[in-house]
């Protein structure tokens, strides 16, 4: 079945329109539901993708730069990887489908597929904003993934893990979260391949944090050299409620990933750290729209990136302080290594400030690698490559150390380690 569009479809545009003519009865989901997608993807009929003349894809042109959908088959069934963080709880995704329900002592777990078939994922599928076109293309194709309860007062003794893996194909999935008063857990989210047929991947995480919850939560997306990725975070704070939320890119052909956090509970802390590693042709655009909507919060965002070969890289980060938001204190910066005359990066940080009483500031660099501190290390019989791969790894690693648990510091070190073996030898 082919559904016309109002306007000249690209490839990828009519391959999506295809793809839900023909998949929407096997799509799970009550009416509503249905219904639901149906609106989402008469978006992506009568607006198309968008373009870098919407301001929130100004450096990313959706429409030009998603080119292919692969179809709804996969070309192997990967099996599990080990997790990140030895004596994590892993939970599966794997080819869009949930795998058999692990236990997560002390919280409730469901499928998201029986989420959508009992019609209580109906709010989550909404759009930030017509442009959302992360959300849009998910919640149209959304078929599995996990939702999660944490009840008041749970204590995580280990990390939870929770997998997407593909072995190729058009695979969309979904990931809604709850943390009760006083919650304190690591949640760590990976995008891995499981092989090396190419993927096009959405996922949206749904991030709710009770009053006075602690929570770390890790994103760690390493695509394979021919996948496209499509992520979305969505974070709400209750009272007094803090997020250290860590973002690494080490893969992928073409990566979008969406931060929206809403800062709604006096006394809560945001805390960013990303991390960006690019080579090849990849071209990776990090977006945070971040709103202090109440008074005394706090936020800081570090980014961090690495760039090599022919690689494109995008920051956008928005801070807006509401009028009611006094005292707010938000600090934003984008540090860049470009290693590659052919290599680019594009950086907007932007600050929307209503109330008098804040303290808020951002800043963006980029540099090559310091030839005093190349020489330094040359100068006592260290080589060249492993120089430049010495002075990298401090660069990115020193935010990574901020954690205080140190077997994910140790882990979170081992990944970027092996990309910058791989790419700077």
């Amino acid at each position: 079945m082919t559904i016309q569009t109002q306007i000249q479809p690209t490839a990828a545009e009519t391959a999506l329109l295809e793809a839900f003519g023909g998949a929407l009865g096997q799509l799970p989901g009550d009416a509503a539901i249905t219904t639901q997608r149906s609106t989402l993807v008469q978006g992506i009929k009568t607006l198309g993708l968008p373009t870098r003349r919407r301001e929130a894809w100004h450096y990313t042109d959706l429409r030009s730069l998603l080119r292919t959908v692969p179809a709804q088959t996969f070309a192997t069934t990967p099996g599990v990887a080990e997790p990140l963080v030895a004596g994590s709880t892993v939970l599966a995704v794997v080819n869009g489908e949930a795998t058999a329900r692990s236990a997560i002592a002390g919280a409730s777990v469901k499928t998201y597929a029986e989420s959508l078939r009992d019609g209580s994922a109906l709010k989550g599928l909404a759009l930030r904003h017509a442009d959302d076109a992360v959300a849009r293309v998910n919640g149209g194709f959304v078929t599995d993934g996990y939702a999660v309860n944490f009840p008041e007062g749970y204590q995580g003794a280990a990390p939870v893990e929770f997998q997407f893996i593909q072995g190729g194909g058009f695979v969309n999935t979904r990931l809604p979260v709850h943390f009760g008063a006083g919650a304190k857990a690591t949640v760590i989210e990976r995008h891995l391949a499981g092989g090396d047929a190419a993927s096009l991947v959405s996922h949206v995480s749904d991030i709710t944090l009770g009053a006075g919850s602690d929570i770390i939560w890790i994103i760690q997306q390493q695509q394979g050299g021919a996948d496209q990725h499509l992520g979305q975070i969505r974070v709400k704070f209750g009272r007094d409620a803090k997020l250290t939320l860590y973002v690494l890119n080490a893969g992928g052909k073409l990566v979008r990933q969406d931060i929206f956090v809403d800062v709604d509970g006096e006394g809560s802390a945001f805390t960013l750290r990303g991390i960006n590693l690019l080579g090849g042709q990849t071209h990776t655009d990090v977006t945070m729209s971040l709103g202090h909507n109440v008074a005394d919060t706090t936020s800081t965002e570090i980014i961090r990136n690495v760039v090599f070969d022919q690689a494109r890289g995008v920051f956008q980060g928005q801070i807006r302080v509401a009028p009611d938001a006094q005292k707010t204190d938000a600090k934003m910066s984008c540090n860049t290594l470009l290693l590659s005359d052919e290599a680019e990066f594009s950086a907007k940080p932007e600050l929307e400030i209503f109330a008098d009483d804040v303290q808020c500031g951002h800043g963006a660099t980029v540099a090559d690698i310091s030839d005093t501190h190349l020489f330094y290390l040359k100068s006592r019989g260290i080589s060249e490559p492993k120089a430049r791969a010495l002075l990298v790894q401090a660069f990115v690693q020193e935010i990574v150390e901020e954690l205080e648990d140190e077997a994910l510091v140790e882990a979170l070190k081992g990944v970027i380690g092996d990309w910058l073996d791989t790419h700077v030898g």
